[in-house]
């Protein structure tokens, strides 16, 4: 089973313009994530961009770059791509360039998932939520899974709605995605669904056609960057970490 990891490191953001390249701790996100993969059991890692700047970044760090339209819609369109011109990975990883602390504890377990039940075509991370005012945040995708830790449903509401309050435990999808390569090239391929429209969910499109997504449990959170108030966290977190 080859293993490939794919980083959608698109230049142009809303809330923070240039995001792959914002330094954490002197060194650019999207550096960060690659330097967490390398210690990951993964074949190869691919870094997929639209910006020059970011593509030279990564080639000086001896990493390797695929450049993908402007025009494509999102990161996992992008890993997608990157996928089709890849032809010998049996696996690809959806890891973001604003996760900067993935490691090894996040992405091995994704890929032990699909290596142990050949029925499943994604998995994906499932945290359990510590923080009550997550809940409520529309910003945090819940989800509900089986006895066979399969997901049941996602939403941006909190479900389970909690009519037994004592008896309720919520969690949330953190992270990456871990696909089987034909799916994925599938699933890029579908138009969205009544649900995912409705919730803006991409998963929910999997579960609309049927299809099986398997989740893990991880103890430890993702500390995702989105805007300048995120880096200030993200290097609090670092200088605590290291000392």
């Amino acid at each position: 089973m080859s293993i490939l990891a794919v980083i959608p490191a698109r230049y142009a953001s809303t809330r923070l313009p240039g995001k792959p390249l914002v330094p954490l701790g002197g060194v650019p996100l999207v550096l960060r994530v690659l330097e967490g993969l390398r210690k990951c059991r993964v074949d190869r890692i691919v870094v997929a961009t639209d910006h020059d700047i970011i593509r030279g970044v990564v080639r000086e760090a001896g990493g390797e770059v695929m450049m993908t339209p402007e025009d494509l819609a999102s990161g996992g369109d992008r890993v997608a791509w990157v996928a089709r011109e890849i032809s010998d990975a049996s696996v690809v990883l959806n890891v973001q360039v604003d996760d900067p602390f993935v490691g090894p504890d996040m992405i091995d377990p994704l890929v032990a998932k699909l290596q142990e039940d050949p029925s499943l075509s994604l998995a994906l991370l499932a945290k359990k939520i510590e923080n009550p005012r997550e809940v409520e945040d529309p910003n945090i995708v819940k989800m509900v899974f089986d006895a066979r830790m399969r997901a049941l449903y996602f939403s941006r509401s909190p479900i389970p709605y909690p009519r037994n309050p004592r008896e309720a435990v919520w969690y949330k999808h953190i992270g990456p995605y871990a696909y089987r390569r034909e799916f994925l090239l599938h699933f890029a391929s579908w138009e969205p669904t009544p649900l995912e429209r409705v919730e803006s969910l991409e998963m929910l499109r999997i579960l609309e056609r049927g299809y099986p997504i398997g989740c893990v449990a991880v103890e430890r959170d993702t500390l995702e960057i989105d805007t300048p108030e995120d880096v200030e966290l993200c290097e609090a977190y670092l200088r605590e970490r290291e000392s």
